[in-house]
């Protein structure tokens, strides 16, 4: 096995790390979004379950995660005013769990856990950055396990009503043992929610490897969002919501668009001139990227159901 893994390797080649089929090179892609290397990263794309994957995983992955990559608020004014965008999640979850035991994976700095717990959820994280867990635990006052390996981190928490990923299922090299140990921690009734890079969006097809979702090398995998509804059934959950045109995805598809053309230069001015000509195009395409399935990234939420 591990001489036909090398041979398919050379012939540009590997086995896809979901359901195991012989993939095809798709394209080779650089961190374009935020300079820190100049390697190239291979990218795949399995013809069975349509998944794109990185491969081989970089053993350095974590110097991708730069102590800048994430942005403490330094005041509750500041706090207040960076969270308030993302109360619009709470909106999402409010429509099928009015309350109880709340987890978010990979809360960064914790906007979305900060309003659940204002809205009377009982709120808990796991985050593999030490920087943020200390401001959750000391400045939102939650309780934050700081963990590299989510699944081992499940199994010292109570179960669920809530479990949520907010972009946070692409940057993981092992989502389905992650989602099996999530439903083993979700409640009658509980929900799951996932948002993440819709790899079937407008943009990707016209943009490719320079599409800033791709996000090399920190994006590990971009799943299609079928491939995730048949796992998560065939866990015992059923799909109640799916949409690439709620207020989070349109807001990446801005996003795609600005950094795409912010990316093509450093220098500031022109930099600056670039961005503003990206959401220009942005708001120009919207019509076109705010149909169900083009926009360039999808929210999903499974329940199980009540006992």
């Amino acid at each position: 096995m591990a001489g036909l893994r090398k041979q398919e390797a050379l012939m540009g080649r590997t086995q896809c790390p979901l359901c195991g089929q012989s993939s095809e090179l798709r394209f080779a892609s650089r961190d374009f979004n935020r300079k820190l290397s100049k390697q190239a990263f291979d990218y795949f794309r399995c013809p069975g379950c349509r998944v794109i994957f990185l491969s081989p995983l970089p053993p350095n992955l974590s110097q991708y995660y730069p102590e800048s990559y994430y942005t403490l608020p330094e005041s509750w004014a500041e706090l207040d005013l960076i969270f308030a965008p993302e109360r619009y999640k709470l909106g999402i979850v409010n429509r099928f769990v009015k309350g109880g035991r709340l987890l978010e994976i990979g809360p960064g700095c914790g906007g979305f856990v900060y309003l659940a717990k204002q809205a009377g959820f009982e709120v808990a994280a796991i985050e593999m950055d030490l920087r943020c867990c200390g401001f959750l635990s000391k400045v939102i006052g939650i309780r934050a396990i700081h963990s590299t390996n989510e699944c081992e981190a499940l199994q010292e928490v109570e179960p669920f009503n809530v479990v949520a990923l907010w972009h946070v299922i692409e940057h993981l090299a092992d989502p389905v043992r992650t989602l099996e140990a999530i439903a083993r921690r979700l409640l009658p009734g509980g929900i799951v929610v996932i948002a993440a890079p819709n790899p079937d969006a407008f943009q990707f097809h016209i943009l490719g490897r320079y599409w800033p979702h791709v996000d090399a090398p920190r994006h590990l995998m971009l799943i299609p969002a079928a491939v995730l509804m048949k796992k998560m059934e065939s866990l015992g959950l059923k799909t109640v919501l799916f949409t690439t045109s709620d207020e989070g995805s349109r807001g990446w598809n801005i996003f795609g668009w600005d950094f795409f053309f912010g990316n093509m230069c450093s220098l500031p001015l022109i930099h600056q001139l670039l961005r503003v000509i990206g959401k220009a195009v942005g708001w120009v395409l919207s019509p076109i990227e705010r149909r169900e399935g083009k926009g360039s990234a999808y929210t999903l939420v499974f329940q199980r159901e009540r006992a």
